[in-house]
């Protein structure tokens, strides 16, 4: 079709800038849709005929609808449509395609029911090769597409189009290191069931190995009869709530409350079969797309915040608590103000179960309704005592985690919000919540082939794409708003899909540590602004299910070494700020505090390799290495002297700490060993050899590798020492001009020496 230009009349009477005419461009990515699928729109948009577009199997839904906004700036009229027709028909429940204007009119311009046979068709069955509308779409704001399984191989739009405006870049983040070092658990991680009234010391010494903590708090625990609220101590466990959450703030642990579940009292109104406290938190019966259905949740928000949230003004008439005490001696609970002790308050978990079916599944739209009621009681239209912001407006609502990985969810609630809440003043959407939260289990689902699933590092995983796709919809669709990751983790249990693996000489443990270090650096990398780990104790290490041997903590209180490396990693530069990341292989990205750099590199690998870096100090002399250490409260430390302000390192998959400058940081280990001292390596610059001296007096095998500065292996040798200090010569006369590093071991010692040959 010849493309024309010309000035476009929009609905508003005003003329536009110049418009082509022809097939309007769809970007396939842009369309999100309400339902669990596995694959997007990419298909009906590719120009490939000949292969059928399915959305995968096991939706929840037979029938939903898919949405495509309309940018800022953008601006499109549909005057005809062509729907190319493969295999498969659907007459009775059939393809059709809408427009939304900016009314919120939902207008039909399209149906496909697929009776023909690799031929395209029009937009009316009736006049099936005519593609022409018999009026046109104007004032296009969304498209919608609703199906129940059968779509056109391709789907083309024809009119008037003007391309969205551009859109700026994401602004930076001010993300610090700790805050991507946060843990899930329960009440009793932190109270002794068999005396929940005090915190258990042992307990508390294991949490505080994580900057935060997110509390999955059933909902029934802090009200078990309708209305009838318990805090401290709670009715249903004993637990003392007041307790745990000002321990938690005095100890320096950010506390994000996860309320969810239904209470036992709602659960009783399902019929026995359908009975779970996992379903939608409404009533029986209840219309999922309506905030009233939301009321009761909403008023537990609204007592929850006045509580623990920092507004000491709100009127007690609106607040309650269960007086009765269930024994003789037992306290009773009274009504408490503004204890300033949560600022964090998330809507349940995982909305999206579509593995428990229709009743415990809510759309991101439904989702969104819900929200309204929990956030601020539906824009204050249910009554005083509802919603969270008007117990406590500075309190920040976390939509409930997401089990899928696509924005798809979010989006759906951000349209609703659009729809039935508007718009602010300066022309934001007005939300029903201040963070986007999904979960994610790196795995190599994505490549796993015949091997079988497993976990897989994050960063071979894709697990960065996912997270820069959120950040990137939140500028685009949500103001920036922040995105969290409440759930990651790696099992241990070898029959898991989510389990890590040994690799090398490094056990499944380890490698679990190393991929939790490396995905708390991926996260704020990527804009993500908080991550909480799955979870602090295993739920069983025997059952090879997913999500089972996740834990972080022995059952001793002890820390498995994920936990070491984290702790470590928050003492060490959990203050310091991520910046930009210099290099990609190895990753090196650079951290600050008050001025003071601190580098962390890593090998964004999974197979156990190691690989030299040369790194540029600037006009500092020295620079001190940390590494990560199972069993121990701090990491080991090397001082790496620099050579013409370079310092050389061998870097692999176990994240390591530079920090220039020749001063020790608070609370990691003690300078060079003796035996890393010992050692010298001359003459440096050299053209022929050079010699190893090695001053001490051990026994032992020595291991020296000799890299080139782009990873190459350039020699391998063994030397045994005796009771003497060895001196070894190393031939460099057939190597190149240049950079190299000698890696040299002994045990559990080993340093890295810069050597430069010259003609």
């Amino acid at each position: 079709m010849v493309l024309i230009v010309f000035a476009w009349v929009c609905a508003t009477g005003a003329v536009s800038a110049q418009t082509a005419y022809g097939k309007i461009p769809i970007d396939a990515n842009r369309w999100y849709q309400l339902n669990n699928v596995s694959n997007g729109l990419q298909g009906l948009f590719d120009s490939v005929l000949s292969v059928a577009v399915t959305t995968g199997t096991g939706t929840i839904l037979d029938n939903f609808d898919a949405y495509y906004p309309i940018l800022p700036g953008e601006q499109m009229s549909i005057d005809s449509i062509k729907f190319y027709d493969g295999d498969g028909s659907n007459v009775a429940d059939p393809f059709t395609l809408y427009y939304i204007d900016s009314a919120w009119n939902r207008i039909l311009i399209g149906t496909f029911i697929g009776i023909e046979y690799n031929e395209w068709v029009g937009p009316d069955p009736s006049d099936m090769y005519n593609f022409s509308l018999a009026v046109a779409a104007n004032n296009v704001r969304y498209l919608v597409i609703n199906c129940s399984g059968i779509y056109p191989n391709e789907m083309e739009l024809y009119g008037p189009y003007i391309a969205p405006a551009a859109v700026a870049a994401a602004p930076a983040k001010n993300i610090a290191l700790k805050q991507e070092l946060g843990v899930n658990g329960f009440e009793w991680d932190f109270e002794d069931p068999t005396n929940p009234a005090v915190i258990d010391p042992a307990r508390l010494t294991a949490a505080k190995s994580f900057a935060g903590f997110r509390h999955y708090l059933d909902w029934s625990q802090v009200e078990p009869t309708a209305g009838g609220y318990t805090f401290n101590p709670s009715h249903n466990g004993s637990w003392n709530y007041d307790s745990l959450y000002q321990r938690c703030k005095a100890e320096g642990i950010e506390v994000l409350a996860d309320i969810k579940t239904q209470p036992d009292y709602m659960v009783a109104t399902y019929p026995l079969a359908d009975q779970d406290a996992e379903n939608v938190p409404v009533n029986y019966g209840a219309d999922f797309t309506d905030p009233a259905s939301y009321t009761r949740q909403a008023l537990m928000a609204f007592q929850f915040a006045a509580r623990y949230g920092n507004n000491r003004l709100v009127s007690t008439s609106l607040l309650s608590v269960d007086t009765t005490t269930r024994w003789t001696g037992d306290p009773a609970n009274t009504v408490q103000v503004g204890l300033g002790v949560i600022k964090y308050i998330e809507c349940d978990n995982e909305r999206d179960k579509w593995w428990k079916g229709r009743e415990a599944y809510q759309t991101g739209r439904e989702y969104a309704a819900n929200l309204s009621a929990f956030y601020d009681g539906n824009m204050n239209t249910m009554g005083p005592g509802v919603g969270v912001k008007n117990a406590d407006p500075t309190m920040t609502v976390v939509m409930g985690g997401t089990a899928g990985t696509t924005t798809d969810y979010f989006r759906g609630m951000i349209d609703w919000c659009k729809q039935y809440r508007g718009y602010h003043a300066d022309g934001s959407p007005n939300l029903c919540w201040d963070v986007i939260n999904y979960h994610i289990y790196s795995s190599n689902a994505a490549y796993a082939g015949s091997g079988g699933l497993r976990g897989a590092a994050p960063e071979v995983a894709g697990t960065d794409v996912i997270a820069k796709n959120f950040v990137t919809a939140a500028h685009l669709y949500a103001n920036n708003m922040p995105v969290w990751v409440t759930e990651a983790g790696y099992d241990i249990n070898p029959g898991s899909d989510i389990r890590a693996i040994p690799i090398g000489s490094k056990t499944a443990l380890q490698t679990q540590a190393d991929w939790l270090l490396r995905t708390s650096l991926l996260d704020a990398r990527c804009g993500i602004e908080r991550t909480f780990f799955y979870e602090l104790y295993d739920d069983d290490t025997t059952n090879p299910g997913d999500y089972s041997s996740c834990g972080l903590i022995n059952p001793d209180r002890s820390r498995k070494p994920a936990a070491d490396y984290i702790y470590q990693a928050n003492n060490l530069i959990g203050n310091y700020v991520y910046k930009e990341t210099i290099l990609t292989n190895p990753i090196v990205d650079r951290y600050e505090l008050a001025g003071q750099s601190a580098y962390v590199l890593v090998k964004p690998t999974e197979n156990g390799t190691t690989m030299p870096c040369t790194f540029s100090i600037g006009t500092a002399t020295s620079a001190q290495l940390y590494t990560p250490a199972p069993g121990r409260d701090v990491t080991d430390r090397t001082t790496l002297t620099a050579t013409s302000g370079y310092v050389s390192l061998i870097v692999g998959e176990t994240p390591l700490f530079l920090i220039p400058g020749a001063g020790a940081s608070t609370g990691v280990a003690a300078s060079a060993t003796a035996w890393q001292q010992s050692i010298v390596v001359f003459p440096n610059p050299a053209s022929q050899t050079v010699t190893l001296c090695i001053n001490d007096n051990s026994t032992g095998e020595l291991s020296v590798s000799l890299y080139a500065a782009d990873g190459r292996a350039c020699g391998n040798y063994r030397y045994t020492k005796g009771n003497a200090a060895l001196s070894a010569s190393i031939d460099i006369r057939d190597l190149p001009c240049g950079l190299f590093f000698m890696d040299i071991s002994e045990g559990d010692e080993r340093v890295v020496k810069q050597i430069i040959k010259t003609r």
